[in-house]
């Protein structure tokens, strides 16, 4: 079992591991399993591309090659004539390799057998460069925020429902900080989060660091959405975007979203960019004895917000509990809602992990607990769901004026979703 304490248990996520993964009882030289992502639940079916971008403005603050900061996404939209295009897979190909390998976040941060998963053979519910779906006017955009060592895959059950029911989601790989990134042409650059934590003393400085960079990744990719609305395709290779794709996200309409400590960097990117309409924060909170002033590195909590936000986290993390959480609340004018799922432990129960585990656990004969320790007590499939449900009636409601009266509070149609008043 992981244990993770508060900001460097939710913010350098696996980098202290304090038990190795579990045997595997699959015969030596089984070929590694493939899983199946649950099924997007919307109206749309749904298409994805990958873009590559360099940000010249910018030296990468984790490295002097190269001198600047380049960053992959993964645009995920309502898709046309989808079936004629190839599903995308979970993973590519040399980043797969990596989360599954020994050194990746796989084994390190959810205790998933090395080698024994091909994430690559997986594949989602997103069309490879498929047309955006005809529309009467621009999808409401959201943004993703992984958590620190997840790659930007690790949410794609989210992410894809989100797209089915006509969203055009981003989700975004803060390299160096992810487990792992693939770039064009299969170069893979590994994460450096587990050997900065062992270097370091100052870890003040260094997670002030790591959000500094993730907020200016979020901010820079605002800047290149809005050029790719204008039809300048933005990535470094050229590659062409979707047809359909100019014109069709309406920025105007612009939510962010991210898990641990994506989740703390999208809603203080809200607190310090106007763009941002309506932000969630699934599970992140910056408390830990490691930081002498932890509350310095997140300060929305002082300045709280005007706009709507959500905290969605387990039964111990709630803006009752939680100090960073309740001075966020108590200082915060805009609507503000806070929902955990009953059963939950942790960021875990929010990612890919909760469809994923209990397929690995079933297919490599590993025990109960190799699911429950990741992931807690909840029903996989209604977890899923629920989360589906939430994220989506939250960015219905605040950026579409939908409202499903799903956040109203407790009811038979929300059996797994505790509120905190």
């Amino acid at each position: 079992m992981r244990i993770r304490t508060a900001l460097f248990a939710s913010l350098l996520v696996g980098c202290v591991t304090v038990a190795s993964a579990p045997s595997a009882s699959a015969a030596a030289g089984d070929a590694p399993v493939r899983l199946t992502l649950p099924a997007p639940t919307g109206p749309y079916r749904v298409g994805t591309t990958d873009l590559h971008l360099i940000d010249r403005s910018r030296a990468d603050p984790w490295t002097t090659t190269p001198a600047y900061r380049e960053l992959m996404i993964s645009i995920w939209y309502p898709a046309a004539a989808a079936g004629r295009f190839p599903r995308a897979p979970h993973m590519l190909p040399g980043a797969a390799a990596h989360f599954g390998s020994a050194a990746g976040a796989g084994p390190g941060l959810y205790g998933i057998p090395a080698g024994s998963v091909d994430f690559a053979g997986t594949r989602t519910g997103g069309h490879l460069g498929a047309p955006v779906a005809r529309h009467h006017r621009p999808f409401p955009v959201v943004v993703y925020s992984p958590g620190a060592g997840d790659p930007r895959t690790w949410a794609t059950t989210e992410v894809q429902d989100l797209a089915s029911r006509g969203y055009v989601v981003v989700t975004v790989d803060h390299t160096y900080d992810a487990s792992e990134v693939e770039f064009p042409g299969g170069r893979v650059v590994e994460g450096r989060l587990p050997q900065l934590f062992q270097e370091t003393t100052d870890f003040q400085a260094l997670a002030k660091k790591i959000f500094d960079v993730r907020i200016a990744d979020i901010r820079f990719v605002l800047d290149l959405l809005a050029a790719v609305n204008r039809g300048t395709d933005p990535d470094a290779e050229r590659r062409p975007l979707p047809a359909g794709l100019t014109g069709a996200l309406e920025l105007r309409r612009t939510g962010l979203f991210g898990v641990s400590a994506g989740g703390l960097t999208a809603l203080q990117t809200m607190a310090e960019d106007s763009r941002i309409r309506a932000g969630i924060d699934i599970g992140g909170s910056i408390e830990t004895p490691l930081i002498p002033d932890a509350i310095s590195l997140w300060p929305v909590a002082r300045r709280g917000l005007d706009r709507p936000f959500m905290v969605m986290g387990d039964a111990g993390t709630d803006h009752h509990q939680t100090p960073s959480w309740k001075m966020l609340w108590d200082n915060s004018t805009g609507r503000r809602l806070d929902v955990y799922l009953t059963g939950a432990k942790g960021e875990d129960s929010y990612k890919d992990a909760v469809p994923l585990m209990p397929q690995i656990a079933r297919q490599l004969g590993l025990p109960d607990s190799f699911v429950t320790d990741a992931i807690g007590t909840v029903d996989p499939g209604r977890a899923v769901r629920a989360e589906e449900t939430f994220v989506a009636a939250f960015f219905d409601r605040w950026l579409r004026g939908r409202d499903s009266h799903v956040l109203d509070g407790p009811s038979p149609n929300a059996p797994d979703v505790t509120f905190v008043p």
